[in-house]
């Protein structure tokens, strides 16, 4: 198969360039460092030659484009807010757009040791401080937290945040000293908010004038951090609620105040919040690309369906190559992407797909050439996620399974067909790696590798009590300014505006969503018991199963009006596709909203309506659409569907089964 494979490689590479190759390996992977399927992939592949990439992530991919313009660098925001012991002392009212959902905390990139959030969420309650919770599910809070729920319409807080920011103005609640000295644009914001007061927001949000003209006298009155979680911007104009929570902390005057301000991800991912060590861990190295072609990560159907099409992203007007082989190690797209049926069509227009894994994930199944992998118990490597406090060494537990090699075998057999095998394991193998890498990144302080071996990992140093920028510009806004063109926060940024994109003006604002003829708000959050679509046939995950299908979590008041039961399967379909789910009831869920978690693994079954997945992946129901020119990041948050108890003996669920296949040719 490797022999098959080098030619394929040479082919592509002789009849078309590097640039029609496309090294995917997007996703999460394997906890090791060494290990690291996309590290390994773009190793090999910047090695053959280079290779169209794609950059930012599904996950936060419109956050981290639009934050450089409003506030200089995403890290500001992302990575260097307020600690949670910073909250838990100094903070009297939270106001969590998205909430703070204790589901998604447990994980990290390379994983976590300790887990302290949820002790930190525990603290609010504690401690007194109070939550608003703005989030159309009440689960976006743990229930041990107290909270007053506002349960907006989904992908209406932008309308909340303005509608709170225009009380804030009209009764003199905005700190103007700060903005003057802080923030350029606010006459540009104040006078679009003119015309947006609470009647207006509550018109659009659904929660009542009184009670946002409530909350935004509270929060001018209170020590408050603002924070919005990272799934408001995996949405149709994401850059709008982030960059409105932005102003509204502005108008508090409280950015740069200990546990005040502004946060973003608090409740997305494990680290958010920590205040553990910013150590960089043994990682191997990639080597450069010789290709200079990318493509925001979430446009990958229309690279493959479109090449030479042209495309805005930041300024900038890029054309899609001709992508002819697809390589994908370490993730699983049609998890993560948006629209499935679209992406079949996708994944079949390359000349070749190529794939590593250790399961028949839907990619697999999708692919022309699948290398079977191992998984992070059958090999050795590094353990450690960002602000992480130990260094695990990772103990090999069992043999590989049947013909299963690791990422770096396979590819260093790759490259000994390709003639580069000694730039790509310089020597070494896997083990040998391990020592170098260790050893080329330990101080004095930290054991020899033996030692750290037979220990089962090290303590690192600990980290800052807190790790703050917006703190030092605070202090000195001249002598710490951010890095935006007026080193100032850029409540309105001429060069945005300057761009010209009817889906991201240059301030913050309300853009009205596109019609649709579905009467429901589809919700496709990440999962409690998986993450993503990890280890989806696992024990776990399948014991949350209802009838061995996703479950999808509707309110009493809508499944009675369609004659559903709890336990019903269930359809949910639009215009894109269908899937089957099993029907969970529940209040904790706004009317008009269902919720359906990312991760099931996709199982079609083409009909005369369309492709529809028995398994329940809400993909075949997301829009394959960007959250803007700006940013073309992800917006598959949202839906808009309608839901019917299934009639009839529902088609079995088969992906727990390997998929059936052709002989190879010979």
């Amino acid at each position: 198969m490797l022999d098959l494979l080098a030619a394929e490689l040479r082919r592509v590479r002789a009849e078309h360039g590097n640039e029609a190759i496309f090294g995917g390996s997007y996703g999460w992977a394997s906890a090791g460092r060494f290990h690291h399927a996309q590290s390994q992939l773009h190793r090999f592949l910047n090695l053959f030659g280079g290779f169209t990439g794609s950059r930012n992530s599904y996950s936060n991919g419109t956050s981290v484009v639009l934050l450089p313009h409003v506030v200089g660098d995403a890290d500001t925001v992302l990575r260097k807010a307020s600690s949670w012991p910073t909250i838990t002392a100094n903070t009297e009212l939270v106001v969590a757009f998205g909430g703070i959902p204790a589901k998604n905390v447990f994980v990290t990139p390379g994983g976590i040791t300790r887990h302290g959030t949820p002790g930190h969420l525990a603290a609010l309650a504690e401690r007194n401080i109070e939550v608003a919770l703005v989030s159309p599910l009440r689960t976006d809070l743990p229930p041990t937290v107290p909270a007053t729920w506002y349960p907006v319409e989904p992908g209406t807080d932008v309308a909340l945040m303005l509608g709170l920011a225009h009380t804030l103005i009209a009764e003199g609640l905005h700190d103007l000293a700060f903005l003057d000295r802080y923030c350029v644009g606010f006459d540009t914001v104040a006078e679009y908010l003119k015309e947006r007061d609470a009647d207006w927001a509550a018109g659009v949000c659904g929660i009542p004038a009184d009670d946002i003209r409530a909350l935004a006298r509270r929060m001018a009155a209170k020590r408050t951090l603002v924070t919005v979680t990272w799934s408001l911007q995996r949405i149709r104009y994401g850059e709008q609620p982030v960059w409105a929570g932005l102003l509204l902390a502005a108008l508090l005057g409280q950015i740069g105040l200990p546990g005040g301000g502004f946060g973003h991800g608090y409740g997305s991912m494990g680290d958010v919040g920590d205040n553990g060590p910013v150590v960089r861990l043994p990682h191997l190295p990639q080597g450069t690309n010789p290709v200079r072609t990318f493509i925001p990560v979430a446009r990958i159907a229309d690279l493959l369906l479109n090449p030479g099409d042209t495309y805005d992203y930041d300024g900038k007007v890029l054309t899609y190559p001709d992508i002819r082989l697809v390589y994908w190690a370490g993730g699983n797209p049609f998890h993560h992407h948006q629209d499935l049926a679209r992406l079949r069509t996708a994944f079949g227009r390359p000349d070749t797909i190529v794939v590593h894994e250790p399961h028949w994930t839907a990619t697999a199944r999708h692919a022309d050439i699948v290398l079977p992998a191992t998984l992070p118990l059958e090999r050795e490597d590094f353990g450690g996620g960002r602000r992480d406090t130990h260094l695990i060494a990772m103990h090999r537990a069992v043999d590989p399974y049947g013909e299963a090699r690791d990422d770096h075998d396979i590819l260093a057999g790759l490259a000994r067909r390709l003639g580069f095998a000694d730039g790509f394991t310089e020597g070494r193998t896997a083990r040998e790696w391990l020592v170098h890498l260790y050893e080329k990144w330990r101080t004095a302080d930290a054991p020899g590798f033996a030692d750290f071996w037979a220990a089962g990992g090290y303590q690192l140093p600990p980290g800052p009590t807190d790790f703050t920028l917006f703190e030092r510009f605070r202090a000195d806004p001249d002598k710490n300014p951010l890095k935006t063109p007026s080193g100032r926060i850029e409540l309105a940024s001429d060069t945005v505006g300057g761009f010209g994109y009817d889906d991201c003006p240059g301030h913050p604002a309300w853009l009205e969503p596109e019609p649709s003829g579905f009467p429901l708000h589809l919700i496709a959050n990440q999962p409690s018991t998986r993450l993503h679509s990890q280890l989806d046939v696992g024990p776990v995950s399948r014991a949350s199963k209802v009838d061995g299908r996703e479950p999808v979590t509707i309110n009493p008041a809508d499944a009675a009006n369609r004659g559903i039961a709890a336990g019903d399967v269930v359809r949910i379909f639009n215009d894109r596709g269908a899937c089957l789910a099993g029907a969970v009831l529940t209040d904790a869920i706004r009317p008009g909203v269902v919720q359906l978690a990312t991760g099931a693994w996709f199982d079609p079954v083409d009909t005369p309506d369309g492709v529809l997945c028995v398994h329940g992946n809400p993909n075949v129901l997301t829009a394959d659409v960007p959250s803007s020119r700006l940013s073309q990041g992800c917006a598959g948050q949202h839906a808009r569907v309608q839901i019917e108890r299934y009639a009839g003996t529902p088609p079995p669920v088969t992906v727990t089964e390997p998929p059936t296949l052709a002989p190879l040719a010979r």
